[in-house]
This record gives structure tokens, sequence and C-alpha cells, in this order.
């Protein structure tokens, strides 16, 4: 029986995108794409993700890319323009089943400490949960089983009794080898009818 829900954050709840800012910066679309994907790559923010301070990582990739060093140093210094808005379907069903008082709610999220704080500014909701377990204040991150027994011991959750949600296969499945039920984010709406199906909503 679920008693515990714990939600990701980016693309699930909070519309999250690097493109949204380089957009302003890249004329030429392949050129964006290039530089996301070769020089602040996935992999270089999971570092910033897992604790890595910001300054660093910036001169880190400064020294390794002098061509592109304006360009990197927008990526944190101009990092608000790629929050989107809420994903006001998710926080539908999240306020509904906050209201419904049935289930203990957390966040689990990877997400850089230095710059979570200005979703929290941004997004009223995320004081909603009972509780928010950020990467780079724990210095660890999904999908490694690690950050996940943080939640659970923190919070005296068993994972037979969780369900978690979040939009990367990677994350799902380390939660699937912790015996933690779990639904695949693809849309609020596929949410929606996964929710129902279980009798959570």
């Amino acid at each position: 029986m679920t008693k515990t829900i714990i939600f990701d954050l980016g693309a699930v709840l909070i519309d999250w995108n690097p493109h949204y800012l380089y957009r302003k910066i890249f004329e030429d679309e392949a050129e964006m794409r290039h530089f996301l994907e070769h020089v602040c790559t996935p992999d270089w923010n999971e570092e910033q993700d897992a604790g890595r301070p910001l300054e660093e990582a910036t001169a880190l990739l400064e020294a390794k890319h002098p061509e592109h060093a304006e360009n990197i140093r927008a990526f944190y210094g101009r990092w608000e323009e790629m929050l989107g808005g809420a994903i006001e379907g998710t926080v539908e069903i999240f306020r509904e089943l906050k209201q419904s008082g049935k289930y203990n709610l957390y966040a689990l999220t990877n997400w850089s400490a230095e710059t979570f704080p200005i979703a929290q500014e941004r997004y009223e909701f995320l004081s909603w949960f009972d509780g928010t377990v950020v990467s780079g204040t724990e210095k660890d991150r999904k999908p490694f089983a690690s950050f996940y027994h943080t939640l659970l011991n923190r919070y005296d959750v068993h994972p037979s009794d969780a369900l978690f949600i979040d939009d990367n296969l990677r994350n799902i499945k380390a939660a699937e080898q912790l015996g933690i039920a779990f639904i695949h984010f693809t849309s609020p709406e596929t949410l929606r009818e996964a929710l129902q199906e279980k009798g959570i909503l």
C-alpha cells in the first residue's frame, strides 16, 4: 500500500531547459546543440548537481575551451533564464495529493545547491513537500542507491510503501532495484491515468 510519493522536480514539476537561454545566444540551432553536447554537457552539469562548486566548474571548462569562455560563463551567470514555468498539470496533481492528506510527499532531485534557492523563490509549490532531498546539498545524486537511501532513512520510508515519479529511465531503474514502485513520467495526463489505475487519485 502506497503511503509515500516521491517526486523528481526537473521535467516533472518544473520546466528547466538550457535551450531557453542558449537560443538567445546562438543564432544557429546546430551550433547551440553542438555547444551543449560537447562543451556544457549534461555530464559536466551533473557534477554540479553532485556538489561541485559552480565557480570551479566554470573555471575548468573555460580552461579547456577558452574560445567558448563567454558562453560557458553564461550557463550559471544567466542560469535563471533556463527556467520555464511550472508544469501546471503535474502541479495540479501534486495539489490534489497534498489536499487529500493521505500521503507523505517528498522531492528527490538532482540539483545544484547553489541554484536550488532560485527555484524555491520562484515556485511556491516547492514548500508543499514534507521534505526535499537535494543532490548538491548531499553531494550525492541519482541514480546512486546511496542517494535514495538518504531520503528513505531520513524520513523513515520503507521502499515497499513508496512510489517514485521521475522522467529519467536511468533513475527509475535505480529505484526499482531498491524495491520502490515507480511511474515513468512522460506527461501530466499519463501520470494522472497511472495514479488513477493505482487507486491513488
